[in-house]
């Protein structure tokens, strides 16, 4: 009987989590109260974020165009500036004001780079600030070594759900909520439309010699992993190896070449002294493309008030011997 019943609950664990590869917040209650390992994996759950790997590998076969490379390229820039400009300062630190209907479309592009939900994003950005290189910080590199807080604290059954206590603000817009809820919906619909669109180039421009496969394991897969995998450096790589300019009270550290592949986000020091300045490239040799884009989107009237990086600010709290090492 215990056997039979042992059995009946594992089955029925497995099936939710293969429903919660569609639906993030199926049988929410129970899955934000009862897992509560910090390291328990979830291998079941994980296994679209293996297969986005997996596919990459397909490139042996489907071969590379000047096209499919330029569309991941392209692919890449966007989705990040998506992520740092929207996923990070908009959602997560409120640097900058915008109406309902960019809010949405700001979400929308987000959610293209398969790194979850708004609110989900924003709540363990959130969760991480407060808790910076504490225990309770997820993916702290100090805490919990490289490769758990590079992509294992992904993987952890403990940080599935979102954080809604965080994202109280965020949770009154429905349109968000159901982004964050159904969070596969509009990468997939990418997938469907690149692969579309390399048929359709294939027949009506074959000069460009593309396929809907070349332009879909390039545009969608191999773009997405590289994304993926620049972007949590953050997490990892940030809090390791640079330079810090402030005394703050976790190991951030500024890296240009991480500020370069994320367009910005490697001045991570400056980041954490002022969490709320639109502005992480402190000086004018510190390049924060994203902080460039945002200025573009105000000249262009979408996004307004910008939150400046106050001169007192600037000079407070810096490491008396000057630029200091890690």
């Amino acid at each position: 009987m215990t056997s039979k019943f042992i059995q009946s609950y594992q089955l029925s664990s497995a099936v939710k989590s293969v429903i919660r590869w569609f639906d993030s917040d199926y049988d929410i209650e129970n899955m934000a109260t009862g897992q509560t390992e910090e390291k328990s994996v979830d291998w079941l759950r994980v296994l679209p974020f293996v297969f986005l790997h997996l596919m990459c590998l397909t490139v042996i076969w489907v071969g590379w165009s000047w096209t499919a490379v330029a569309v991941a390229f392209v692919l890449y820039v966007v989705r990040m500036f998506a992520i740092t400009g929207f996923y990070h300062r908009y959602f997560s630190h409120k640097t900058f004001a915008t109406n309902r209907f960019w809010q949405f479309l700001f979400a929308v592009m987000g959610n293209l780079s398969v790194q979850r939900g708004p609110l989900w994003w924003a709540s363990h950005h959130r969760h991480h600030h407060r808790f910076a290189d504490k225990i309770e910080d997820a993916h702290s590199p100090t805490q919990h070594g490289f490769w758990w807080s590079h992509i294992g604290w992904l993987t952890s059954r403990k940080n599935f759900p979102t954080k809604m206590k965080y994202v109280r603000d965020w949770a009154r817009y429905p349109e968000l909520v159901w982004i964050n809820r159904f969070d596969t919906v509009i990468p997939l619909l990418l997938a469907v439309v690149l692969f579309i669109a390399g048929v359709i180039l294939a027949k009506v421009a074959p000069n460009l010699k593309t396929n809907g496969m070349p332009l879909l394991i390039w545009g969608f897969f191999i773009s997405t992993v590289v994304h993926f995998h620049t972007t949590v450096t953050i997490n990892s790589l940030a809090h390791m190896i640079g330079r810090r300019r402030y005394a703050t009270p976790d190991t951030s550290c500024n890296n240009f070449l991480l500020s370069i592949v994320t367009l910005g986000e490697g001045w991570h020091n400056n980041h954490h002294h002022y969490p709320i300045s639109a502005r992480q490239g402190f000086y004018w040799w510190e390049i924060d493309m994203t902080y460039w884009g945002l200025v573009l989107l105000s000249w262009l009237g979408i996004i307004q008030d910008l939150r400046p990086l106050p001169e007192k600010i600037k000079d407070k709290n810096r490491i008396a011997a000057g630029v200091q090492s890690r």
